[in-house]
């Protein structure tokens, strides 16, 4: 056989490999155990000191009404500055469920949030893409929509998120409508909702409602959003007023404060760990004062910030110990959780990207959070959007969900009794066991390239970043769009036009 045919052998098994549709899988449930880094003692110490900001230094609400509403629940407003006793926000906090529903247009698709339940999300807020051609550039709807594809296709991402790239060829003002348009359209998985002004948020409902039916709606919960507090110690007015559309329509909200370590908190992992604990607490409690029982998930988006440059970091041993606490104290709460996965400082694809990742997400997993944004993509600290690594690390996604899952004893009886038949000096490869479970044994990369350094070079001498470019364009050949009744599909592009005529362009 000639070296021709053979290497085109090789290159039609690894376009297999590369364009293969999977299934998607569930939510992870984890059989893992969670790991802890506080004694009862540190926890307490840690919880205490967040009621100790909130009573004694307060919080601020920008906001004219969510001062009235704390007033009403009887917390001391002086300005905007509210002092939240104690009993009061526990009793508040208590209120919010230890878990919910996310349903999905799919219902197959549909989520629990909470629990032992795992969610990955994927990036969210990049105003550059790094797209085909490698090249740094602004996002446009084209890449929206073939990000939310990929998000799609990702069969460990069970939510397509929203704004996965900016899509800055529409005006901001009008930005939302084609954002939820587009994950709505693209993934019959569950979604996120806008935040950047409270119409936005109430546009966003309406446009669930043409989905999922209005009376539906009112009973579920079908999309989270992501409400950042301005660290340190403020919630402002575009936050809160998307928070009370969402917790009024009752759709889930993270509460999340944003942390930049030593910069807007102290140099100091627990410090920081308090303040942020009291941020998401008020945000929580709020939630519930607007509408008890409203679906809301402890939040937190973790970077320290480097003492040479200021430039935030990830991937680093303290935020994996912010992560456990955090974990500790949401349990302590009783309410879900949210982490950023899969973030890096680097602007490409390399070792740095990797290691970063791979330590910012494993930490994660093992604190248990429920639901996890930015596990694909996430580069240049969140300012790019990153196909190539939008595809490695989707695919660490699926090895980290069979993590989760812990040890199979499924086959055990059956792999123990090939030992015996084996025996003393032999080899496995051959037997009935090996022959049965050989694909699903140990998990198996299909974008690692494993070969002899001959075949890695006859093959092109492709770098990871080159792999994971080809396999993002075989797997848009096989996307299907998931069935949408078109009379929905007019209603909610009715909808947007509708909108729109009313909206003023702006890009600001």
């Amino acid at each position: 056989m000639s070296r021709e045919a053979r290497r085109g052998g090789r290159g039609a098994r690894r376009a297999e490999r590369l364009g293969g549709r999977q299934e998607a899988l569930p939510a992870l449930f984890r059989r893992i155990p969670v790991y802890e880094v506080l004694n009862e003692e540190g926890l307490e110490l840690v919880h205490d000191a967040s009621l100790r900001i909130l009573e004694e230094i307060g919080i601020e609400f920008r906001d004219p009404e969510s001062l009235e509403i704390w007033r009403a629940e009887g917390a001391d407003v002086q300005g905007e500055r509210v002092h939240i006793p104690g009993e009061l926000l526990m009793a508040l906090v208590a209120k919010a469920p230890s878990a919910f529903r996310l349903n999905a247009r799919n219902p197959e698709r549909t989520v629990e949030i909470g629990g032992q339940h795992t969610v990955f999300a994927p990036n969210y807020g990049s105003p550059f893409v790094r797209m085909f051609d490698d090249e740094r550039r602004y996002g446009t709807l084209e890449d929206l929509a073939t990000l939310h594809k990929l998000a799609h296709l990702s069969p460990a991402l069970q939510n397509v998120g929203s704004v996965i790239c900016e899509p800055t060829d529409a005006p901001v003002s009008k930005r939302h409508l084609h954002i939820t348009a587009s994950a709505l359209r693209h993934s019959d998985k569950s979604f996120m909702g806008p935040v950047t002004a409270p119409e936005r948020a109430a546009d966003a409902v309406e446009m669930a409602k043409i989905v999922f039916g209005e009376d539906f709606i009112a009973e579920n919960t079908v999309m989270v959003s992501l409400a950042n507090a301005n660290t340190p110690l403020v919630w402002d007015e575009t936050m809160l007023g998307a928070v009370k559309v969402y917790a009024r329509a009752n759709q889930g909200v993270i509460l999340a404060p944003f942390t930049l370590a030593g910069a807007n908190t102290p140099a100091s992992t627990v410090a920081t760990v308090a303040q942020l604990n009291a941020e998401a607490l008020a945000g929580m409690a709020f939630a519930q004062a607007v509408r008890p029982g409203a679906p809301v998930i402890y939040g937190n988006f973790l970077a320290t910030v480097s003492m040479k440059s200021g430039a935030p970091m990830a991937g680093t041993s303290e935020l994996a110990l912010m992560n456990f606490m955090i974990g500790q104290l949401a349990r302590r709460y009783g309410v879900p959780w949210r982490s950023s996965g899969m973030l890096t400082g680097s602007k490409i694809l390399d070792a740095q990207a990797a290691y970063e990742s791979a330590f910012n997400m494993l930490p994660i997993l093992l604190a248990g959070a429920n639901f996890v944004m930015h596990t694909a993509g996430w580069s240049e600290a969140g300012l790019v959007c990153n196909l190539a690594k939008f595809m490695a690390d989707a695919e660490q996604m699926e090895m980290l969900h069979r993590l989760g899952q812990g040890p199979n004893f499924s086959d055990f009886e059956e792999a123990l009794a090939t030992i015996r038949d084996v025996g003393p000096g032999g080899h496995f490869l051959g037997t009935a066991h090996t022959q049965a479970h050989f694909q699903d044994a140990f998990f198996m990369s299909k974008l690692a390239d494993n070969n002899s350094f001959e075949q890695w070079q006859a093959e092109g001498a492709k770098d990871s970043a080159s792999r994971a470019r080809e396999a993002a364009r075989a797997a848009l050949e096989t996307y299907e769009a998931p069935a949408l009744d078109p009379a929905i599909d007019e209603a909610l592009a009715d909808f947007i036009r509708k909108r729109e005529a009313v909206i003023p362009d702006s890009y600001e």
